[in-house]
C-alpha cells in the first residue's frame, strides 16, 4: 500500500476536501491530488503540517515504526466508521 491514500484517509476522516487541506497547507488542490495520488511524495514539513492539521500524528508514527499500510487503513476507516 502507497502512503497517499493512508493520507487521503486521514484527510477525509478529518471532514476536509483536498481544497481546504491545501488552502490550509499553502499548497494547490492539484499537490494535494498528486500527493494522495502517489505521484509526488511530500516534504517533511508538509507531511508533518499535514499530520497536525488532520490529527493524524498517531498516522504518521505508525508508518515509520513500520506498522504496515493495510493495518493503518483499517485503524483510520475503523475510526471513521467508529
Amino acid at each position: 500500500m502507497k502512503f497517499g491514500a493512508i493520507m487521503q484517509a486521514c484527510r477525509e476522516r478529518a471532514g476536509l476536501s483536498q481544497e481546504q487541506l491545501a488552502e490550509k497547507l499553502n499548497r494547490s488542490r492539484s499537490c494535494i491530488s498528486k500527493l494522495e495520488n502517489d505521484r509526488k511524495v511530500p516534504d517533511a514539513p508538509t507531511l508533518l503540517s499535514w499530520a497536525d492539521i488532520t490529527n493524524s500524528k498517531d498516522v504518521v508514527v505508525a508508518f515509520f515504526c513500520g506498522m504496515d499500510g493495510l493495518s493503518i487503513m483499517q485503524n483510520v476507516m475503523g475510526l471513521v466508521i467508529g
